[in-house]
C-alpha cells in the first residue's frame, strides 16, 4: 500500500483510520465508553435477600463509593486532607465500613447483564454489604436478566445525581418491575427449585394400600388449626382435608366457606394476601404466573412483592425438605412399545410391497412411512406420560419435574424412556431444510443405542 511509513517501516495511521471501524473514534470512544463508578463481577445466588436488594462485595463497594467516603471522612473531621483520607480507605479501617454503610442508605445501584436486550436487563437494587468477591443476585430477578449462576458476570453502576438516584428508586427498582413490558405478564416468577417445592407442597395424596395418609378427611375450623396439627404430626402434608377458608367468588366477593383442600395448600395460602382469597390449585409454573397476576390486580404491588419473597422461601425450603431425587426406575418404559413398533413394522413392509409393485410413487411411500413412525412416536409418548402420571399417585420424581414446569419436557422424557424417534438427515452445509431419515431410532437412552443408532443421532 502507499501509506506513509514511519522509520520502522510500519504504516502511520491516517485521519480516516482514526475514525474508521470498530477501533475508530466513533465506535470505540463515542458510542461505547468505559465509565467511572462502575465495576463487574461474577454473580452468585442470594436467596435470603428481599426482592429489591442485591449483595455487593465490601471491597467493590469501597472502591465504587470512594469519593463519598472521603468526603464524609473529611466532614466528620477524622482526617484533614484528601490524601490521608485515601490512605485510610486503602487500609480499610473499621471507620470506613461504618461510613460506607451510612453512604449506601438510600443510594441504589444499577445492575446490568450483557446482552442488554430489553429494559429489564438493567435494574436498580439496594446494595447490602457482603464478604467475598461475588455479587449476590436475588433468584426471582434472574428470568428478567436471563441470568444463571454458571459463571455469568454482571456490571454495577452508581447513579450519582439526585435526579438519577430518584429515578433509580422510583422507576428502576426491581420490586417495581414485576411485569414484563413486552406483554404485561409477570416476569418475576419462581423457577426450577422453587416451582418444584411449591408443586410438591400443593400436591394431594389419597390413602392407598399400605400407604396411609394421616388425618385424611378431617375437618378444621381455621388455617391456624391445620398448621398446628401438621406441626404436631397429626396430619400429613399431602393429606386431603376440609377447612373453612375465605374463597373468592366469580363476582369478586370473598365468602367464607368449607372447602376440600390439602394441608400443603393451606400452608401456602398463609402467604397469599387476604384480598385475593384462597388459592386451591396444584401449583405449576403456568398457574403461578396467573396467580401472581391476580394478586397484583387484587392486592397491589407492595403485597405482591412480599408474597413473591414468601413463596420463594417456601419453595426452596419445601424442595429441600421434600428431598426429591430420581432413580433410573422412575423412567418406566411402556409395555405397549414393543407391540406398537411391531405393528408399525408390518405396516411399513406393506407400504414397501405396494411400492415395489408400482402402486405408489417413491414420494408417497416416503411420506406414508414417516406418518406411520410419527404415529408410533406420539402413541408411545402419550402412554409413557400417562403411566408416569399414575406411578406413585403422581409422585414420580421425573413426572413431578415435568408436570410442574420446573425442568425437562415431554420430548426429553420420551427420549429417555420411550424411543428417540425420527432423525433428520445430515445435510450439506448451505442447503436449507432437512429431510427425515425414514428409519427411526427405536431405542431410548435407558436401554442404550446401538453404534449405528448413536451415529445417526449425531446430526443434531
Amino acid at each position: 500500500s502507499n501509506a506513509v511509513k514511519a522509520e520502522g517501516g510500519r504504516a502511520l495511521k491516517s485521519l480516516s483510520d482514526v475514525l474508521k471501524g470498530k477501533q475508530g473514534r466513533f465506535r470505540q470512544n463515542l458510542l461505547g465508553k468505559r465509565v467511572d463508578y462502575s465495576g463487574r463481577s461474577v454473580i452468585v445466588v442470594g436467596p435470603e435477600m428481599k426482592l429489591h436488594e442485591c449483595g455487593l462485595p465490601k471491597d467493590m463497594a469501597a472502591e465504587l463509593f470512594k469519593p463519598f467516603i472521603i468526603r464524609k471522612l473529611i466532614e466528620r473531621g477524622i482526617v484533614k486532607t484528601v490524601k490521608s483520607a485515601k490512605k485510610l480507605v486503602e487500609k480499610k479501617e473499621s471507620v470506613v465500613w461504618d461510613i460506607l454503610e451510612n453512604v449506601l442508605k438510600g443510594h441504589p445501584i444499577l445492575l446490568n447483564r450483557a446482552p442488554t436486550l430489553h429494559r429489564l436487563s438493567i435494574q436498580a437494587f439496594q446494595p447490602r454489604l457482603i464478604e467475598g468477591k461475588a455479587i449476590q443476585l436475588h433468584p426471582l430477578v434472574c428470568s428478567a436478566f436471563n441470568a444463571d449462576f454458571d459463571g455469568d458476570q454482571m456490571a454495577v453502576h452508581v447513579p450519582l445525581s439526585h435526579a438519577a438516584i430518584l429515578e433509580a428508586q422510583l422507576l428502576m427498582l426491581a420490586s417495581h418491575n414485576i411485569l414484563n413490558p413486552q406483554n404485561g405478564t409477570p416476569i418475576t416468577l419462581p423457577s426450577q427449585d422453587m416451582v418444584l417445592g411449591l408443586y410438591y407442597i400443593s400436591k394431594g395424596k389419597k390413602t392407598m394400600g399400605d400407604e396411609v395418609m394421616k388425618g385424611e378427611g378431617m375437618a378444621f375450623y381455621s388455617a391456624e388449626e391445620v398448621v398446628i396439627a401438621h406441626n404436631e404430626g397429626r396430619v400429613d402434608l399431602h393429606a386431603w382435608i376440609r377447612v373453612k377458608a375465605d374463597v373468592r367468588e366469580k363476582d369478586g366477593s370473598i365468602v367464607r366457606k368449607l372447602i376440600e383442600t390439602t394441608v400443603g395448600r393451606v400452608i401456602f395460602n398463609q402467604f397469599v394476601p387476604k384480598e385475593n382469597g384462597f388459592v386451591n390449585a396444584l401449583l405449576t409454573k403456568k398457574s403461578l404466573r396467573e396467580i401472581i397476576g391476580d394478586i397484583l390486580k387484587n392486592a397491589g404491588i407492595p403485597k405482591t412483592v412480599q408474597f413473591l419473597d414468601d413463596i420463594k422461601t417456601l419453595g426452596f425450603r419445601t424442595a429441600f425438605r421434600g428431598g426429591l431425587s430420581f432413580n433410573i426406575k422412575d423412567l418406566t418404559i411402556p409395555e405397549v412399545k414393543e407391540q406398537l413398533v411391531a405393528n408399525a413394522q408390518v405396516e411399513v413392509d406393506e407400504v414397501w410391497e405396494n411400492y415395489n409393485m408400482g402402486l405408489i410413487t417413491n414420494n408417497e411411500r416416503y411420506n406414508q412411512i414417516i406418518d406411520i413412525w410419527s404415529r408410533v412416536d406420539t402413541r408411545v409418548t402419550e402412554t409413557l406420560i400417562r403411566e408416569m402420571a399414575t406411578d406413585k399417585q403422581g409422585f414420580n420424581s421425573v413426572y413431578m419435574m415435568l408436570d410442574s414446569g420446573a425442568r425437562g419436557s415431554k420430548q426429553q422424557v420420551k427420549q429417555l424412556a420411550g424411543l428417540r424417534g425420527l432423525m433428520a438427515k445430515p445435510r450439506r452445509s448451505g442447503s436449507s431444510g432437512s429431510e427425515i431419515i425414514e428409519n427411526p431410532i427405536l431405542s431410548n437412552f435407558k436401554t442404550g443405542l446401538s453404534v449405528l443408532e448413536y451415529f445417526i443421532s449425531t446430526h443434531g
